[in-house]
């Protein structure tokens, strides 16, 4: 059996993979090489402010996109994939809203609600967020939220944090469908 789900990703610190761009485009290619996920669809890549802690140093923009996925993966199970690969791209969790050099957040898998120490899904902020609902709308505009009941392009209408974020895309949403996957 498989399901789709939607992930978010986010960078604001480059590695010796290369810059966040790169990282989450490459995100992308290696999350596709796990034959137990099918990328459907990627958003466009966002610039946008890093939200921190008050008294927190300032951190760099972040790079941020949304995908789809297909997977048969149980979600615990997409869960322990999404952790392995920010440790292939070096995130370490160091702090709470730190820099880092790959994010990976699962919001939705199908309809399902989950409410676990491990594991919440719909990812619990997600309809606060600018930076997941306008590339998610972008890919998933008519996918309903499983608690607000309504699409996610309602839910991407007038973001909370739209004013404090201010994600601005700067790519083209063609390209990032025509990705080399699976052995490319």
């Amino acid at each position: 059996m498989t399901e789709l789900c939607a992930i978010a990703l986010g960078s604001n610190l480059g590695s010796e993979i290369g810059d966040s761009e790169k990282i989450v485009r490459s995100a992308i290619v290696q999350l596709s090489s796990f034959s137990e996920i099918e990328i459907i669809s990627v958003s466009r890549w966002y610039r946008t402010k890093a939200i921190t802690l008050p008294n927190s140093a300032p951190q760099p923009d972040y790079i941020n996109g949304c995908a789809i996925l297909k997977t048969s993966f149980q979600p615990l199970q997409l869960l322990q994939a999404l952790f392995y690969t920010e440790q292939m791209f070096g995130r370490e969790r160091r702090e709470r809203w730190g820099a880092r050099t790959l994010d990976l957040d699962l919001l939705l898998y199908g309809d399902r609600q989950i409410d676990t120490p491990e594991l919440v899904i719909p990812h619990p902020r997600m309809c606060d967020r600018a930076f997941v609902l306008l590339p998610l709308a972008e890919i998933a505009s008519d996918w309903i939220h499983p608690i607000a009941g309504v699409p996610i392009s309602k839910l991407a209408k007038n973001p909370l944090d739209l004013d404090l974020s201010h994600p601005i895309a700067i790519s083209n949403l063609a390209t990032f469908n025509q990705l080399p996957l699976r052995g490319a």
